[in-house]
């Protein structure tokens, strides 16, 4: 089983282990059907989706139709504007098969011009706290690719309380000197002011340039046990952080499976040795 710990002051219990439904993207019922089995024998209690990712909300929908209470679900929108946002929002209650979200997210809030118009008169910020009087969803949050996106949510932690952040977190990610200065800022922001972290990229290996992938991932990912067990290790010994899992149903399996062992902290040395072994590089820099 996945351990679990306090969702910031949302008052869940989640595992450490956030279920990324990217992986639904594209994938048929019966695939979908068969993720949130091995997910229940997992104890996974959290799933994240978003209205842009493909048929993810219509795939989870089913599942909530008849297992909404054991699941905290979170989903994003990547309007700006409050009524475009509120569309959104119906369209995903819709698929999703619920009357509300446990947590609504703006989705990638990282560009300067976009956060001013989802955080101003008329924005999304507004539609959030709206939804939440009326119990549409029930927390607010915000996440972010790229190199900004810890300098991005500590300015929204100080226009609005959110209740999670989303970032990208792995080795090489913390390894540029900015970057982890960042991080480490918002870490404790949100320590002080018990906002949750969730992570994502954990496998990240490098970008696919002009490889083939197999993977339903825009980036190469790590995909065996010897590489994803002390990825998935090092993020977790991290213990304010949580881990969103990988964007493909097929490597999800050997992410439960070594979420669930003995979580010890992973030496630099053993990072450094696979940062060579596989020709790592950074998504972000």
């Amino acid at each position: 089983m996945i351990p679990r710990m306090e969702f910031g002051q949302t008052g869940h219990l989640s595992t450490r282990i956030i279920f990324g439904a990217a992986s639904l993207m594209d994938v048929t019922q019966d695939d979908a059907d068969k993720t949130f089995e091995l997910l229940a024998r997992y104890g996974v209690n959290h799933i994240d989706t978003a209205q842009s990712y493909g048929e993810s909300e219509r795939r989870i929908g089913p599942w909530m139709k008849h297992h909404r209470k054991e699941y905290f679900l979170a989903t994003k929108t990547e309007k700006r504007t409050k009524n475009e946002a509120k569309v959104d929002l119906s369209e995903s209650l819709d698929k999703l098969q619920t009357d509300h979200v446990d947590l609504w997210q703006f989705h990638c809030l990282v560009d300067s011009d976009e956060w001013e118009r989802a955080m101003g008169e008329g924005g999304v910020l507004e539609a959030a706290v709206e939804a939440k009087e009326k119990g549409l969803v029930n927390h607010i949050g915000v996440t972010g690719h790229g190199i900004n996106a810890p300098e991005m949510h500590l300015k929204s932690l100080e226009r609005y309380p959110f209740d999670s952040v989303l970032f990208p977190y792995n080795y090489l990610m913390m390894k540029q000197p900015a970057y982890r200065k960042q991080v480490n800022k918002l870490l404790e922001v949100c320590a002080k002011r018990g906002v949750a972290v969730q992570t994502i990229k954990a496998l990240a290996k490098r970008n696919i340039e002009e490889r083939v992938n197999p993977y339903a991932t825009w980036y190469e990912p790590l995909d065996t046990p010897e590489a994803i067990y002390p990825s998935v290790h090092w993020v977790l010994g991290n213990k304010q952080v949580f881990l969103n899992s990988v964007g493909d149903i097929n490597l999800l399996p050997m992410v439960l499976e070594a979420a669930s062992s003995q979580i010890d902290l992973v030496p630099s040395e053993t990072m450094d040795n696979m940062v060579s072994k596989y020709k790592m590089e950074a998504l972000f820099s």
